[in-house]
């Protein structure tokens, strides 16, 4: 079985897969998995100087408004390697617009089956503040010096929001 191969989860959308592309703390590298062949390939180098604060992915079959299937940024106590797929539930998104438009971010946690250390995160204020200001702070400068790219941050929203972002891009990829 390969990555093509895998659902958007077992129970959209409570718990949702997440293919990691991405590596928390890892080298300023952009790895992007190529949704035809399932290989791994390097997007691009960041010229900022700065890791991404959380493990970063996306939910196989699913197709968000930028045309790309749906971010998520996985919290986790350890880095993941890429290519790994770990089942997860949301607990927010982060409302994103950049210069190709909409492009928001969920938020989530390892499903208690693989962690209880999560039990009790319900929401993405139940996270460290201090957490959250760190994904904040990424994604409002990753692209700062790259000419002719801005992202603008639009604020957090809770669960619902992000389950309702998850339905609506399996529609649009069973859909499409």
């Amino acid at each position: 079985m390969g990555l093509m191969d895998i659902k958007s989860g077992r129970d959209i959308p409570n718990e949702i897969n997440v293919i990691i592309e991405i590596p928390m703390h890892g080298e300023p590298v952009k790895y992007e998995v190529n949704k035809d062949t399932g290989a791994l390939f390097v997007d691009r180098f960041m010229t900022t100087a700065m890791f991404y604060p959380a493990n970063y992915g996306y939910i196989p079959k699913t197709l968000s408004e930028d045309g790309d299937p749906v971010d998520v940024l996985v919290v986790t106590p350890v880095p993941l390697i890429s290519g790994a797929v770990i089942p997860c539930r949301v607990v927010g998104m982060l409302k994103m617009t950049d210069e190709a438009g909409v492009d928001s971010k969920l938020l989530a946690v390892p499903t208690n089956k693989l962690t209880k250390m999560y039990e009790n995160v319900k929401t993405y204020s139940d996270l460290p503040r201090h957490l959250l200001s760190s994904l904040e702070h990424f994604f409002q400068h990753y692209k700062d010096l790259e000419e002719g790219k801005w992202v603008k941050l639009n604020g957090w929203e809770g669960p619902e929001a992000a389950r309702e972002e998850i339905m609506a891009s399996v529609n649009r990829y069973t859909e499409e």
